[in-house]
């Protein structure tokens, strides 16, 4: 036979099912239904209930930080936030129940220059976090204008200040939008043993939300 016709005749071939390899051979009731249930399990782990997903997917902040609160920061009514990430950074910023959020007009002005130290002016660069600030947890980050009051905001842990959120020098009103989010006031990496100092005194999300006694959104 020649190369040819042999696979010519190959592709012709049909592999038999089970029941011409074994006539009269019946299916077994007890392995289809444990085919089923697998089947099902797997659907099911694949393809969530819709009741059970949540009204809106959680925002980037939900999912990848654990957010503490500091009620009454130095000052009744000074609350302040903390987005913890799991590698260690600390993004601060003002909490839902801060006074300045009080005044009718908002938050107005937002100032980094904190006397002797404008921060937004300190830019850290490289692996080693050259030009990093070493700032203590009561240390003042920036001044925060609402009518014809100021206040302080603060860094809330010890640690080497990496980064002022610059935008809200031309865009304060980021921070009567999205205080939590575009509006944060900068970023801090605390030692393991400063965050853990900190975070003793610090509230959790429902903590805060029952002593303020409101929904956060």
């Amino acid at each position: 036979m020649t190369e040819q016709n042999t696979t010519k005749t190959h592709k012709n071939l049909e592999i038999p099912d089970q029941e011409t390899l074994h006539p009269g051979t019946e299916k077994n009731p007890m392995i289809e239904n444990k085919q089923v249930v697998e089947e099902e399990e797997l659907k099911r782990l694949l393809v969530p209930n819709v009741e059970d997903l949540p009204p809106s997917p959680p925002s980037a902040v939900e999912s990848n930080f654990t957010t503490y609160f500091l009620p009454d920061f130095f000052y009744p009514g000074n609350d302040q936030y903390v987005h913890r990430h799991a590698n260690g950074l600390c993004v601060i910023g003002l909490a839902p129940y801060h006074v300045a959020f009080k005044d009718e007009l908002g938050i107005s002005n937002v100032s980094f220059d904190v006397g002797r130290t404008d921060r937004s002016t300190i830019k850290v660069t490289g692996k080693r976090k050259k030009n990093a600030q070493h700032l203590h947890e009561n240390t003042a980050l920036c001044k925060v204008f609402a009518g014809d009051v100021t206040y302080i905001a603060r860094c809330c842990v010890k640690g080497s200040l990496l980064e002022v959120n610059e935008r809200l020098i031309k865009h304060p009103q980021l921070l009567n939008s999205s205080a939590n989010r575009e509006g944060y006031i900068a970023i801090i990496m605390p030692k393991p043993a400063d965050w853990l100092k900190a975070k003793a005194s610090m509230l959790s999300f429902e903590e805060y939300q029952k002593l303020r006694d409101l929904l956060i959104i």
